[in-house]
Formats: structure tokens, C-alpha cells, sequence
């Protein structure tokens, strides 16, 4: 068994580097889609605009989902390297999970983004619509593995447990669609969604503040706000069913996430205060009477557990839980904001003509970077002190191995994540600064001497 050193170490690694890779999936999952609905737009209306658009976001997926791939290796190789107890009584039932992403979800991608980047002027436009599609199913599948495994730690389902203590399966459609899994496989996909769009937003509002004329700029912008204004209200919603399961299945974490330390009936809603995890209570908190009690029973003098009705060893850490929840749930609410204002704009006529409201969308592009983040810190460290959720504690599953080793691998990741990454979001951070207009003539320019960009009329090529 490790130390704690060791322990907090290798928890510290693995945080880092899956926080710097959720970035790239959660991106390329709605840009995917993105690019689908303007390739299909393309299709229907024939307008050039739309093909424009899709070159534009194009090199930027492509550049993503790389440095996608690159961070997702170095978790697996954690998994044998600080975690391999975790991964031998979690094998039987997490291994083919995991390879099921790999079969199904990589291999779509990885094949079909070759045809997307490449096949342009080579295949004909219902084949390349059909390889952009393809892409963003595999995108949606490695959700839907990666979540169905993530939920499965949460509230594991379907398994027996063998003599050596190994996690065996049962039944595979219980240890897929665990209890928690519908609720946050959902989740993850809208918080997607709204990620791709405020960063879509983002971008042509910084083109529309340089020239509210961009044509291209301005369908962006359109299309990026209509998706917040459908997403983001249905985002809580869902957030409102997802905290539901978790109060049913996980009520140690719900009582770390709303701040309550004592059990309650007609629980406040606690908004802001600074927890004492060893006086056991919440000091200086800003709360409103029985407004948690009807937000998690729908009853005003509901009943809501608090951290007294759970051992004392079985309390995730309230601080980190409580204002990484709160952090997640004020962006969403910004969002919203957001959203109902571009809305109001519309109506107005001045959504293109609005350059504060444009700085507005600009200072909110990593808006759903920061939510994404939160979100999945109130969730992992809400599951401590297990990995698998009442079964499997933390402090059993990680490696024997000291926590100088840990050091030095911990530094490794560090600089070459700084460096490595760094520069890749600078080149990300370079094409977004290009006006997609100026891109698109750049392209053209950049063909092979005597090459010609078909017409976008002609009914079999792509431009």
C-alpha cells in the first residue's frame, strides 16, 4: 500500500493530467457535430457559406483531436504505473469496457478523419457528409463508453465479487446502464454541446468586434446562440434530474455539494459560506430557508441528509465538493444569461451590432472549459474516499510504489504538458484569430499550382 504522500501524489497526477485531457474530447464531441449540421446545411441549400465555415472549424478539430489522443494514452498507462490494484480487481468488468471504446469509437474516428481532412476534392459530397457523420457518431460512442465506465465506479452494478477480491461480471446490461449512467451520459453530452458553442461564439464575436459586416462571423455567431438558447436551460434541467440520482445513490456526496453537515428537515439552500470540516459545520453561510429542501425532495420540509449520517472515514473532502459545485452551477446560470440576452438582441434587430455584447461572448469562450472542469472535480473527489463508490476504497487500489518515483514522473508531466500543450492552444488560439473569409481565400491560394476549386454547383465534388 502507498503512503499518504505517495497516495495524495498520485491522485494529484492523475487529476492533472485528466483535466488537461476532458478539454479535447468534451470540444471535439460538439464540434464534430458542429461540423455535421454544416456540411448538411451545405448539402440542402447549396449555400457556400455553410462549406466555408466547416474548412474553417476543420483544421482546428483535426489539430484537437490529436492532442486529444496524445493526453488519453498517458491515463491508461497511469492506470498500471500508480493504480495497478484498481485496475486488477476492476479488470474483469472496466478492460472491456474500455476496449469497446477503443474497437467501436477510435477506430470510427481515426479511420473516417482521414476521409474528412483529405477527401475534399476526391470523393463526392454525400460520402464526405457521410464520413463527417461517422466522425461524430465515434464521438458520441467514446462517450458513451468512457461514461458508462466513469458510472459504473459511481454506482457499480450487474457484478459479483471472486475469491481474489476481482470485481466479476454478471449481467453486461446492468454494468452498462448502471443507475447513474442515463443521467450523466446526458449530462456530459449537453455540457459538451454548450462548450463547442460558446467557443464558437466566442470567435465570431472577436471577428464581429473587428468587422460586424463578416458574413461568415455572423452565421456563426447565429448558430452558436441558437444552440445555447436550446442547451443551456435544458442543461439544468438535467443537472436538476442527475443531482436527483446522485441524492438517491451517492447522499454523502449531495450533503458535501450543498454544504450540509447536519441532516435537516426543510433544509436551506446554503449559496455561499466557508466550510469546517473539522468544527463540522458551515461558517459564515448566506442561505435561503428551505430552498434545498425543495430543490432535492420537492418538498419544503423535504428530509436532507447530512454528512452526520455517514462515518466519519466516509466523508469526501466538503471544501473542494462544494465550491467546485458552485463554481459549475453559476457558469451555467452565466450561460443562461447569455443566452436570454442574445435572444432580446435578436428581437431588437442589433445582435450583429452589439460589441459589448460581442466582449461579452468573447470573455465567456472558456466558460464551458472552467464548467467542464468543476463539474468533474465535484464528481471525482464527491466519490472519495473510494474509487469504487462503497466498495473499493482509494487507499487500497493504488501501486506500492514511493512517493519520490511519483515525484519525478509528476515533474515530467508538468513541463511537457506546459510545453507540449501550450503550444498546441497557441496554434488553436492563432487559426481561431484568422477571419474565417481571409482563411477561406488562403486555402484557395494555397492549391497546387494549375489545381481549380470546383464549383460549388457541380453535383458529385465538394469546393
Amino acid at each position: 500500500m502507498m503512503d499518504t504522500l505517495a497516495l495524495d501524489l498520485a491522485r494529484f497526477q492523475f487529476a492533472f493530467t485528466v483535466s488537461f485531457h476532458i478539454i479535447f474530447p468534451s470540444f471535439t464531441i460538439g464540434l464534430a457535430s458542429y461540423l455535421a449540421v454544416l456540411e448538411g446545411l451545405w448539402l440542402k441549400t447549396n449555400d457556400d457559406k455553410y462549406i466555408q465555415i466547416y474548412k474553417y472549424w476543420l483544421k482546428i478539430f483535426s489539430v484537437t483531436f490529436g492532442m486529444g489522443v496524445v493526453s488519453g494514452i498517458v491515463l491508461s498507462y497511469q492506470f498500471g504505473t500508480n493504480w495497478s490494484v484498481f485496475s486488477d480487481k476492476t479488470g474483469p468488468i472496466l478492460g472491456p469496457l474500455m476496449g469497446y471504446e477503443i474497437l467501436t469509437a477510435f477506430f470510427l474516428e481515426a479511420g473516417f478523419l482521414g476521409v474528412m481532412l483529405f477527401g475534399m476534392k476526391k470523393v463526392g459530397r454525400k460520402l464526405h457528409f457521410s464520413a463527417t457523420c461517422v466522425v461524430a457518431f465515434g464521438t458520441f460512442l467514446s462517450a458513451f463508453w468512457i461514461l458508462s465506465v466513469n458510472s459504473w465506479m459511481q454506482t457499480p452494478a450487474g457484478y459479483s465479487i471472486n475469491e481474489a477480491g476481482q470485481f466479476i461480471p454478471e449481467d453486461w446490461l446492468a454494468i452498462i446502464f448502471n443507475p447513474s449512467f442515463p443521467y450523466r451520459l446526458v449530462h456530459m453530452l449537453l455540457a459538451s454541446y454548450l462548450t463547442t458553442a460558446f467557443v464558437v461564439a466566442a470567435v465570431a464575436g472577436y471577428h464581429l468586434i473587428k468587422a460586424n459586416h463578416n458574413p461568415l462571423a455572423k452565421t456563426m455567431f447565429s448558430m452558436a446562440l441558437w444552440m445555447i438558447v436550446i442547451v443551456a436551460p435544458l442543461q439544468i434541467i438535467v443537472g436538476d434530474f442527475h443531482g436527483l440520482n446522485t441524492m438517491q445513490h451517492q447522499p454523502a456526496k449531495i450533503a458535501a455539494m450543498e454544504g450540509h453537515y447536519d441532516s435537516h428537515d426543510g433544509a436551506p439552500l446554503i449559496l455561499f459560506g466557508i466550510p469546517d470540516d473539522q468544527a463540522k459545520k458551515m461558517k459564515y453561510q448566506v442561505a435561503v430557508p428551505k430552498l434545498g429542501s425543495l430543490i432535492l425532495t420537492h418538498e419544503l420540509n423535504g428530509r436532507v441528509q447530512g454528512l452526520d449520517a455517514f462515518p466519519e472515514a466516509d466523508h469526501p473532502p466538503v471544501s473542494i465538493v462544494f465550491w467546485s459545485f458552485r463554481v459549475m452551477v453559476g457558469i451555467g446560470f452565466g450561460m443562461l444569461m447569455i443566452g436570454l440576452v442574445s435572444l432580446w438582441l435578436r428581437k431588437k434587430g442589433k445582435l450583429y451590432q452589439t460589441p459589448l455584447f460581442h466582449k461579452a461572448c468573447v470573455l465567456f469562450g472558456p466558460a464551458g472549459f472552467v464548467a467542464l472542469i468543476s463539474g468533474w472535480i465535484t464528481t471525482e473527489v464527491g466519490r472519495q474516499p473510494f474509487t469504487v463508490y462503497g466498495l473499493l476504497r482509494t487507499a487500497d487500489s493504488a501501486s506500492p510504489i514511493d512517493a519520490v518515483a511519483i515525484t519525478w514522473s509528476l515533474t515530467a508531466f508538468v513541463i511537457v504538458y506546459l510545453c507540449v500543450f501550450g503550444a498546441g492552444f497557441f496554434y488553436i488560439i492563432r487559426l481561431m484569430q484568422k477571419s474565417p473569409t481571409r482563411y477561406e481565400q488562403a486555402l484557395e491560394a494555397r492549391l497546387p499550382d494549375g489545381a481549380e476549386v470546383p464549383p460549388a454547383s457541380h453535383p458529385n465534388r465538394l469546393p
